[in-house]
């Protein structure tokens, strides 16, 4: 399944991080924290898809991505900013495996948070926020996605924390087995992960370590 998507409007969040929407085909479905593959429709750029996660609830009537450019990658992210209304896509099919199972600790880094964003809005909207916590990692204050929403959202315990600078009001350093035991007090829980796949495979291992079910870490590419 292929089809063309129409750019409606594209919103600056930070200085590197752009939300697009586009209209919605007829019949499309999917599940919060599903992704697709995204061709931008133009020469030299349809067959160089790349997965990004939808961002908006699937009863949305329109399409919503959060996407993060990498100038230095000289690839889709780099153009996509440059896109005007009206421009078009192509998608394939939704895929992924993270899926709503529930509260638990959400743990992202960078554009990690893409899945998160639509299952922690679900959760907002339907007042199921509680033993909600988001820990979101990035490299500064400014690099932080959504931080507005994040912290506006009433249930929902959010704990920053920033690696190549100090901010007041924010954690500093990586998220691994000592920031864990600080931050998270029951191990039981289900945990969502997200982010560079060296990211995942280091807090996974923490968490596994602190006693976390495998079954209870949810992450894209599963065990």
């Amino acid at each position: 399944m292929t089809d063309t998507i129409v750019l409606q409007d594209v919103t600056r969040l930070t200085h590197d991080t752009h939300r697009y929407v586009f209209n919605k085909p007829e019949g499309l479905s999917f599940e919060p924290g599903q992704a697709v593959e995204l061709a931008i429709d133009a020469d030299g750029w349809r067959d160089e898809a790349r997965p990004f996660t939808f961002t908006s609830q699937p009863d949305a009537r329109d399409l919503e991505f959060v996407i993060k450019s990498y100038p230095d990658h000289d690839g889709v992210t780099e153009q996509l900013p440059e896109l005007k209304a009206g421009a078009t896509a192509k998608i394939d099919a939704p895929f992924g495996a993270i899926r709503d199972h529930g509260p638990g600790v959400f743990l992202a880094a960078g554009a990690g948070i893409t899945p998160f964003i639509p299952i922690l809005r679900k959760h907002d909207r339907e007042g199921m926020m509680d033993n909600c916590k988001l820990i979101f990692s990035n490299k500064t204050e400014a690099d932080i996605i959504m931080r507005g929403e994040w912290e506006a959202m009433q249930g929902l315990e959010t704990v920053f924390t920033v690696t190549d600078e100090k901010a007041d009001g924010l954690e500093h350093g990586q998220v691994d087995k000592a920031f864990l035991q600080k931050h998270v007090d029951d191990f039981s829980r289900t945990f969502y992960l997200c982010g560079p796949q060296a990211f995942v495979d280091d807090v996974r291992d923490a968490l596994t370590a602190l006693g976390a079910a495998k079954d209870k870490i949810i992450t894209e590419e599963g065990w």
